[in-house]
């Protein structure tokens, strides 16, 4: 972790539009959720994400619980980043982390990085004293490497 950022990256064999299209559409999150915690989208809108969207999420980590997410980042087949806050009782306790997909175009198919930013976050310190950095790198690797198998699947 480098201050208040977790960034993971893998060239997938695919177009930057094939793995834009996939991050663009929230309810197919929990297919390449790494960290089995994405149960599905609240609000049941299949419409892709654009800058300014607002979905929800059901998510679950030991008790179920729901997330707000904005779009605050979005580049066509470049970039999407989005802004989580809890959903409910939850809201102050979780806010302002920042997912982010950036996909470059290499040869042999599109560099995404992935990055999990909490510079903004309300829970910034515990988290970064916590085992939570290292995990969540680990279940960064894992979406990725489902994002491979959503996108290349037959």
């Amino acid at each position: 972790m480098d201050g208040d950022v977790v960034s993971v990256e893998r060239v997938i064999p695919a177009s930057p539009g094939q793995v834009f299209e996939l991050l663009a559409d929230a309810t197919r999150h929990q297919t390449f959720d790494g960290s089995g915690m994405v149960r599905g989208t609240r609000d049941g809108s299949s419409e892709p994400l654009r800058l300014g969207s607002v979905f929800g999420m059901s998510m679950k980590k030991g008790l179920p619980y729901r997330t707000v997410n904005e779009v605050i980042e979005y580049e066509e087949n470049r970039r999407i980043a989005w802004r989580t806050r809890g959903g409910g009782p939850l809201k102050y306790l979780i806010g302002g982390r920042i997912w982010r997909y950036e996909l470059v175009p290499v040869t042999g198919g599109t560099l995404v990085r992935e990055t999990w930013d909490i510079s903004r976050d309300s829970m910034r310190l515990p988290f970064k004293l916590s085992s939570l950095p290292r995990i969540t790198e680990k279940n960064m690797a894992r979406t990725l490497k489902r994002i491979e198998r959503v996108v290349v699947a037959p």
